[in-house]
């Protein structure tokens, strides 16, 4: 099953991201890990995650594949 989200840290593919609480859109143009929100605060990103717009999401390799 595909996730909608991938939390702060996830080894994903390629494709458009877009921070699950403020909107911000990124573009990860290789497999790494996604950073935090640069717009980050802990009280106004709690869900601290991407939401996946483009791509496939998390990468074989992802480091917490049942979510955080």
């Amino acid at each position: 099953m595909k996730k909608d989200e991938v939390p702060y840290g996830s080894d994903v593919s390629a494709g458009s991201y877009e921070c699950a609480d403020c909107g911000y859109e990124y573009s990860n143009q290789g497999k790494k890990s996604l950073p935090p929100c640069p717009d980050f605060d802990a009280i106004s990103h709690p869900k601290r995650a991407w939401k996946i717009l483009t791509g496939v999401g998390d990468a074989v390799q992802d480091p917490y594949p049942n979510g955080r």
